[in-house]
């Protein structure tokens, strides 16, 4: 079945968009993803793949995620979201565990956004938040990135504690994929407390990078979002 799913996904292969996706995904030599290559698939029909082969074992899915071809790589991530929405608690710590053993091919940001809110967050819901707080720490900015987008669910269930606490450890983070990560989760938590991300942001406005605190103040009254950039609250 693995090797039917790779046949799929290299027939759709399409030299225009490998192109565009090249140069969107920075795969220049000094860039974030450098070294990674693209087969130009888009999004839906990635998803689209995973379901028609959301069946295939994790063995395979495991090899598929090792694919030096990011589709193929994201294909074998909605199989995992897919097969994790449904798993009893054996399967999904099975995933959990594949997943976290596996965060050097989840290396770009897509990869991490289309999947760590969907089998990371849920995961731990309920449970110790400690592995979040490792990852937070990682040299890689992979695994911190994974580290914010797992609290996405929290914050969907109102629960801000882990996400302003990794917020704080990432608050000076130099890299502007967690820069933007970071803004993100804190703009989600405003979006439903807007005073406790305000709360946040007074504490530590002054010393955050300018685009993280840009994406946390996006949906701001424009008189405040002002006062923020302006270093006046």
């Amino acid at each position: 079945m693995l090797l039917t799913l790779q046949q799929t996904i290299r027939k759709l292969k399409n030299p225009k968009k490998i192109i565009v996706f090249q140069r969107f995904f920075k795969t220049g030599r000094g860039e974030y993803g450098f070294g990674d290559v693209f087969l130009g698939l888009t999004v839906p029909q990635s998803r689209i793949i995973a379901l028609k082969f959301k069946k295939l074992s994790l063995q395979d899915v495991r090899r598929l995620l090792h694919s030096k071809y990011h589709e193929e790589r994201l294909v074998a991530l909605f199989i995992l979201v897919e097969r994790f929405a449904k798993a009893d608690k054996n399967v999904a710590k099975t995933i959990f565990d594949l997943y976290l053993t596996n965060t050097k091919f989840i290396n770009n940001w897509d990869l991490i956004d289309l999947s760590a809110p969907k089998i990371v967050g849920p995961f731990l819901l309920n449970r110790s938040k400690a592995i979040l707080y490792k990852l937070a720490a990682s040299k890689s900015i992979w695994e911190r990135r994974i580290a914010i987008m797992g609290t996405f669910h929290f914050i969907k269930n109102k629960d801000f504690t882990d996400a302003l606490k990794i917020a704080t450890i990432l608050v000076n983070d130099k890299h502007d994929l967690i820069q933007k990560a970071v803004g993100w989760m804190l703009r989600e938590i405003g979006n439903r407390d807007q005073k406790i991300e305000e709360e946040f942001l007074k504490k530590h406005y002054k010393q955050m990078p300018r685009t993280m605190l840009r994406y946390a103040i996006e949906k701001f009254p424009e008189k405040l979002r002002l006062a923020f950039l302006h270093g006046r609250i």
